[in-house]
């Protein structure tokens, strides 16, 4: 029964025989197949040889293990090729000869093995037994004096964390509890990765939920305890399944300077391991470091690289730096044995000078740093004495720098430095490769994340929405903290949105930056370093510590009864900040509008790539802040002027109850081409209207505009309605092309001291005002003439109607009569079906009505200007 598989794929070219090695190397010993490795690694050299090399495809390679046996499968791609097997005739080909060498070592070697052919390619498979294992010792250590074991805390704490196949944590001992400061019941339920700061860049190399999928893994990372700070730690996962068979991982972490307690022994340097002597094979460090394949990742290769070079030269740190692309910078990209303030993507400058990495391009022996301090700004502060240096050179260019440190002065000498120089020399071109690997799968990642980013701020035009999408977009993919400013014509920058990716973490931020002063607007391209909030956070920390200590910041004593706050908010808003921040600006239009801010927590710092990233997007997105600043303000223009045309509120009238309902179509209108309007002409005299201009949007709100202002100022000439619609009919024809075509429904209302009310109505092409009876019955109370804006003489007659108490008068626009569902329109008829059902309604009921039915009458939303004018004379009391 197979119990675990590994499979992988390798490009036809020759480096992948090494990384094929090295895969089915780490994949057995990771099983705990240490006795049939070498075998194995030797049989799967020769295949994957054959595969990418002599018939020239890629090759796939698969491991099987069952209970007493390992199965190792590797598959090409070019079914053609011969099968080298001896008999039948053949002559014995020569050993020498590498065609068919594989499967001379497979019969020679393997348990069992074979050949399989498929349209598709060609698959060998060989199998190899484990040996019966007799109890005993599995790898033993060189006897040590007292004074040469690694030193560690008097009480070893060995957390013991099980995550199940999420990720989600489900076991935590004491021993983690006290060495995190999370009780179990907090953590217990949670995923381990909101506590993991895991050593690597989002998107590339190999993950913490691909590390917890693998049979074992060794290494280094970072956890954060309770206070926030990211605590250092080596840990072994070890992946297992229960009765039930559900996967799980037991992961066992130690502080990283403990790492002795779990590392395990390298590989070849037990001198009981077996086969050892009988292979021939050099138990030396230096041979074991260069002769390990490299990891996939480049993460994985540079973190082996560090700790094999500092157990090579028995160091107690080591480091490597890899070189910006104008190598006028170092980056830290992985190290063992430093405190976590050298944490990675620290920059370094290279050349010579005062805080500089002087010592980059040539190997370096400082036999005493305090001698000469910044020799080496990296080891500041850390206690390191001596430390020999390397480059790391691909084609005379530097790509990197490769460190190993020591306590003691006087540790290393020329004769170290050339060792270390040549297994630089040794891994260089893989780490530049790997190096330009990863880099292009960033750069994939960046044009993918640049492209949605785009999409996402060119889909809205509303500003508060804008910020928010800023901060969302860089929190947390590009950083942990993000403040967005904004900055007004001749104003200082205002704090506009603040976002963290702990949402408890917000307020805290934001209270903090509300205090700081805000950062100076330099257009100047680029991101550029800002520390006051760090500055502000540890500052406020220790005022809070202080105080709940009961002392002063001057060392006096609290006054009695004044309130105390707890340090908790102050020290984890410090820590949310305490990292790398930095600012880059919104540049739009030739003019700084606002800043992006981006922020690290405590000792955490941004990769180059990052901020190249960020500064890209921070183009982009000032310039959709520009547009929405832009759109918002001509919104605000012209929903003001559109206002303007609106009657200010609507006049009481004695005797008669007026209502309106109005809506204009077109996002951003508050007018469009409906209108209405009821004004005082004389006493006991009023004057309404309601009419609809051809189209909708500004054009059309300046006719209205103009329609509106006219019947105002000639009706309070004294010209009766005809003349009233025949001026305003010369006056839209004066507008030449701007003009357009109206109809409107134009009356005089004269309320009568016996309840009634008169009206003198001229309807100019406009839907026909209806005229609802107490009885229920419905009738057109005027006749259809000429609209305006199209002949140049009108002949225009005024019609009388008078309500009697009960009467309702409805007006319309076309906006209510024309309304469609599929091929039904509403009509007039329909419309006069509804109005017959508002008797013994008030004019608000009615127009609400009226209203109501018109939205149901269609699913989608209406696409025209509605507007609707109910006028009712009230029924007399009831004697």
């Amino acid at each position: 029964m197979i119990t675990a598989r590994a499979t992988a794929s390798f490009e036809p070219v020759g480096r992948s025989v090494a990384v094929a090695r090295a895969f089915v190397r780490d994949t057995l010993h990771g099983w705990g197949f240490a006795d049939v490795v070498d075998d194995a690694v030797v049989l799967t050299s020769e295949l994957v040889t054959n595969a990418v090399v002599h018939a020239g495809t890629a090759a796939d390679v698969r491991c099987l293990r069952y209970e007493t046996a390992v199965r190792v499968e590797v598959a090409d791609h070019y079914p053609e090729r011969e099968v080298p097997l001896q008999g039948r005739g053949r002559p014995h080909r020569d050993p020498d000869h590498e065609g068919g060498r594989g499967l001379l070592l497979c019969a020679a070697l393997a348990s069992r093995w074979g050949v399989e052919y498929t349209a598709a390619g060609k698959h060998v498979w060989f199998q190899l037994d484990l040996p019966e294992r007799p109890a005993g010792t599995r790898s033993a250590g060189p006897l040590l004096a007292a004074a040469d074991l690694p030193e560690a805390d008097e009480r070893i704490r060995v957390a013991v964390v099980q995550v199940d196949r999420q990720g989600t944590v489900t076991r935590w001992n004491d021993d983690a509890a006290d060495l995190f400061g999370h009780p179990a019941a907090d953590v217990v339920g949670k995923s381990l990765a909101d506590l993991t700061a895991w050593p690597q860049t989002p998107g590339t190399g190999l993950g913490l939920a691909e590390a917890l999928q693998l049979s074992r893994w060794e290494g280094t990372y970072g956890l954060r305890n309770s206070a926030g700070r990211v605590l250092p730690v080596y840990g072994s996962h070890l992946r297992v399944r229960d009765s039930a068979g559900e996967p799980s991982t037991v992961c066992l972490l130690v502080r990283a300077e403990e790492r002795a307690v779990l590392e395990t022994p390298s590989r070849g340097s037990a001198p009981s391991e077996p086969g050892l002597a009988q292979r021939g094979k050099s138990s030396d460090a230096f041979e074991v470091f260069i002769g390990s394949p490299a990891p996939d990742d480049l993460d994985g290769l540079l973190q082996r690289t560090v700790e094999r070079a500092r157990d090579m030269l028995d160091g107690d740190a080591a480091y490597l730096l890899l070189a910006t692309d104008d190598e006028t910078e170092l980056e830290v990209r992985a190290s063992t044995g430093l405190p976590s303030a050298r944490q990675r993507f620290a920059r370094v400058p290279v050349e010579a000078g005062t805080g500089r990495y002087g010592s980059a391009r040539m190997p370096a022996v400082h036999e005493d740093l305090t001698a000469v301090p910044g020799a080496v700004p990296l080891l500041s502060g850390t206690g390191m004495r001596s430390v020999v240096t390397v480059p790391l050179k691909v084609e005379g260019r530097l790509t990197g720098s490769l460190g190993v440190a020591a306590e003691a002065p006087g540790r290393y000498s020329n004769q170290q430095a050339l060792r270390l120089q040549f297994a630089a020399d040794r891994i260089a071109l893989a780490v530049e490769s790997a190096r330009l690997t990863e880099l292009e799968r960033l750069r994939r990642g960046s044009l993918s994340f640049l492209v949605e980013a785009s999409d996402l701020l060119a889909g809205t035009l509303e500003r508060d929405q804008t910020l928010a999408l800023m901060a969302q977009m860089t929190v947390p993919t590009l950083a942990s903290w993000c403040a967005v400013y904004t900055i007004a014509e001749q104003s200082e920058p205002e704090l506009a949105f603040v976002l963290h990716e702990d949402e408890d973490r917000i307020d805290g931020i934001k209270a903090l930056l509300s205090q700081v002063r805000p950062p100076d607007p330099d257009p100047t391209p680029g991101a550029r370093a800002w520390t006051a909030p760090s500055d502000a956070a540890h500052s406020s920390a220790l005022r809070a510590s202080l105080r709940s200590l009961g002392v002063g910041p001057s060392g006096a004593a609290t006054l009695p009864g004044r309130p105390v706050s707890a340090p908790g908010v102050a020290l984890a808003t410090a820590a949310a900040v305490g990292g790398e921040t930095v600012v880059l600006p919104l540049v739009a239009r030739n003019r700084v509008i606002g800043m992006l801010t981006l922020g690290k927590p405590t000792d955490e710092r941004f990769r180059q790539e990052i901020l190249e990233l960020a500064e890209d997007l921070s183009r982009r997105a000032a310039l959709a802040l520009d547009n929405a600043r832009l759109y918002s303000e001509r919104t605000a223009i012209s929903q003001a002027l559109q206002r303007s045309l609106l009657p200010p509120e609507l006049p009481r009238v004695p005797g008669v109850e007026v209502e309106v309902v109005y809506r204009a179509a077109g996002e951003g209108n508050e007018v469009g081409g409906d209108f209405y309007d009821l004004f005082p002409i004389r006493d006991g005299c009023w004057g309404f209207a309601i009419g609809d201009v051809c189209g909708t949007g500004p054009e059309a709100a300046a006719v209205t505009g103009l329609a509106r202002h006219a019947l105002r100022l000639l009706a309070r000439e004294g010209f009766g309605g005809p003349a009233v619609l025949e001026r305003l009919n010369a006056a839209i024809l004066d507008e030449g092309a701007r003009s357009r075509f109206l109809t409107l429904l134009y009356g005089e209302l004269w309320p009568q001291h016996d309840g009634s009310a008169v009206l003198r109505m001229v309807c100019a092409g406009h839907p026909l005002p209806l005229r609802l009876r107490p009885d229920g019955s419905v009738e057109s109370a005027a006749e259809p003439q000429p609209l305006l804006g199209v002949m140049d003489d009108l002949e225009l007659v005024e019609q009388s109607v008078t309500l009697d108490p009960g009467d309702v008068l409805l007006c319309v626009t076309d906006g209510v009569t024309e309304r469609r569902e599929g091929s039904r329109m509403l009509g007039d008829d329909g419309l006069a079906d509804v109005l017959a059902t508002c008797t013994g309604l008030t004019a608000g009921a009615v127009a609400a009505r009226i209203q109501r039915a018109v939205e149901r009458f269609a699913a989608d939303a209406p696409s025209d200007d509605m507007a609707i004018l109910a006028m009712r004379v009230p029924a007399l009391p009831q004697d």
